[in-house]
């Protein structure tokens, strides 16, 4: 059967497995030359590109010098980045088309790997460059020294005062960052500017960490239809941690379950050798972000038991469980320092802060809006659509889903995605059902992101189901009878062809959505409540030297803070509802703000 993107990462068939098998309907041509006709080096090569790409468009962005402290400097700013990633951008993209409509098979398909790798850099690229502009002028990060980005850097003082792990919080972001204070800006002190740096490098990292993994399953064109929406949508420059795991973790899951499906085929000591490896990323990503293994392990679990090779006889049983126990070992003494803190105080630390997520109607999983809203209320987010309250994307998104199911379930990334869905959905429904009773939010609102996150994959992989079949069934119903064997109706020319100009339009949406995205942090004065706060505050602060940042749009700048983390032990035994205005409390909350004094009404 045909595929729409060349480069097979796996051995499976299309029927298992979504990479597919090589396409049979053009000669392959000459190999690529010298080193990169060798998979390794393909492979090394894919990597560095995506990576190279990333950080050096960021990079690049250093050089526009705009005042992003009014509205035009910022739209200089965001103009001079879509100029600099046509000029990069499109050089690629007229290579890929050329060997599209020219080349052979073997090098397009080597083009065509490379020049997706690149695309998912340039598209988180963007954004870091964004955030480069916006932070013009300021040695500090989004958000200053102002909620979450503060409670970060105080967690990586106390680090370097020797204080211990951040409570029940990940400690690998806060450590690095402690890490780097050390290494750049001579320990304590240099925190918040540390924070600055690894903000804009794990921005940029987010397109390729995202791509790269969806690789391990999928061909390029498919990894990077999943990779740059993902990254584009989901990408928080403040916190750019965080989500980079919840992209990561589902491809990785998917990879660990096919290992655990094909045990028999391996040996004992490659069992114990491939869960080693699982068992130490996963550890790593915990240690890094660790929510999100909360909101996937009951579909996991459950899909555990059904993939594995329970008839494949004593040895497959023996290295299954073999892979699945050291993966979960390893994986646990490498987060072992995460799950101490989390069994010893993790009920100390209840979640009962409410926003706008909170006041919204928990079945809407399509977007999100952080508690940085302006004027908007739940009142009117979201926007009501068109049938039923579903907004056109709504409707496409759950119909590709049903694609998904109905065609691709023999993919295992979709019974991946769709067990993690399920269980996200009934722990975000029990979590929420109780918080009138119980007080706590339990962070609930954030399986919104891996809803919507596995309803994009579980879409992605239904169109390419759907194309799959439908490739062969216009084989079969155009194919003449008296055709020679081994001939294709579908040039494979042409698909190469629809290819290449899908890229195109991809690329063009990543750009396109990489600008929206940045563009909701460019600075804007506090009073707004928007998004552009966290890069205002970071022009009000002092810089080390004492004087006040270029662009500031202060007369007096704030002295730097340099405070340990301690945990807030003031439990209020209810949702704080933030947001809210005095006045509305008692219809939001159930009850009067603690500083209303006036009589109930």
């Amino acid at each position: 059967m045909t595929n729409l993107a060349a480069g097979t990462v796996t051995t499976e068939t299309p029927e298992t497995e979504p990479s597919g098998a090589a396409d049979p309907v053009a000669p392959a041509g000459p190999a690529a030359p010298g080193l990169l006709s060798r998979r390794w080096a393909q492979i090394t090569a894919e990597v560095l590109v995506s990576v190279v790409a990333a950080v050096g468009f960021t990079l690049l962005c250093t050089r526009i010098d705009v005042n992003p402290l009014n509205r035009i400097g910022q739209v200089s700013g965001l103009a001079k980045i879509q100029q600099y990633v046509a000029v990069v951008g499109l050089p690629l993209l007229a290579v890929l088309v050329f060997t599209a409509y020219r080349g052979t098979l073997r090098r397009h398909r080597l083009t065509q790997r490379l020049v997706c790798a690149a695309l998912a850099g340039l598209s988180t690229g963007v954004i870091a460059g964004g955030v480069v502009v916006a932070l013009n002028g300021t040695p500090w990060p989004l958000g200053g020294q102002e909620g979450d980005p503060s409670v970060l850097v105080h967690m990586a003082t106390g680090m370097l005062d020797d204080k211990g792990l951040p409570g029940v919080y990940p400690p690998g972001f806060p450590a690095l960052i402690a890490l780097w204070a050390k290494i750049r800006y001579h320990g304590i002190g240099g925190e918040g500017f540390a924070l600055h740096d690894l903000q804009i490098l794990f921005s940029a990292l987010v397109g390729p960490m995202s791509y790269l993994s969806w690789r391990l399953l999928l061909r390029p064109f498919w990894a990077l239809l999943i990779a740059v929406p993902a990254a584009v949508v989901f990408l928080d420059p403040i916190r750019p941690y965080s989500h980079v795991v919840m992209i990561m973790l589902v491809p990785l899951l998917t990879a660990v379950l096919r290992e655990v499906r094909r045990a028999g085929e391996l040996s004992t000591r490659s069992a114990l050798l491939r869960g080693l490896g699982f068992g130490v990323v996963f550890g790593l990503l915990f240690l890094w972000y660790s929510g999100w293994y909360l909101w996937s392990a009951p579909g996991i679990a459950v899909l555990t038991l059904f993939v594995f090779p329970w008839r494949g006889g004593r040895t497959a049983v023996r290295n299954g469980l073999a892979l699945i126990g050291t993966t979960v070992v390893s994986a646990g003494l490498v987060g072992s320092p995460l799950l101490y803190q989390l069994a010893t105080i993790g009920a100390d630390v209840p979640d009962r802060y409410g926003y706008i997520m909170v006041y919204t109607d928990p079945t809407y999983i399509m977007g999100w809006m952080s508690d940085r809203v302006g004027q908007t209320t739940y009142h009117d987010y979201p926007a009501s659509g068109e049938l039923a309250g579903q907004s056109g994307f709504a409707i496409l998104l759950v119909a590709g889903v049903g694609l998904g199911i109905g065609l691709g379930l023999r993919n295992l990334a979709v019974r991946t995605a769709a067990a993690v869905l399920a269980g996200a959905w009934l722990m975000r429904f029990t979590f929420a059902g109780k918080m009138a009773q119980t007080g706590t939010v339990a962070l609930y609102p954030r399986t919104t992101w891996i809803i919507l996150y596995c309803l994009m994959i579980l879409a992605v992989l239904g169109l390419m189901a759907a194309f799959h079949r439908g490739s062969g069934w216009l084989e079969r119903v155009l194919r003449k009878d008296d055709a020679p064997a081994g001939t294709s109706v579908l040039s494979g020319r042409m698909l190469r062809q629809l290819a290449a100009g899908l890229v195109c339009a991809l690329a063009l949406f990543g750009t396109m959505g990489a600008s929206w995205s940045v563009n909701r942090y460019m600075p804007e004065h506090e009073k707004a409540g928007t998004m552009g706060l966290d890069a205002w505050r970071a022009h009000t602060i002092k810089k080390a030297d004492g004087s006040c940042p270029r662009f500031a749009p202060v007369s007096t700048c704030a002295d730097i803070i340099v405070k340990d983390w301690t945990p807030d032990k003031d439990d209020k035994k209810f949702v704080w509802c933030a947001g809210v205005a005095t006045e509305d409390w008692q219809a939001v909350c159930g009850r009067r703000a603690p500083w209303d004094n006036g009589p109930a009404k």
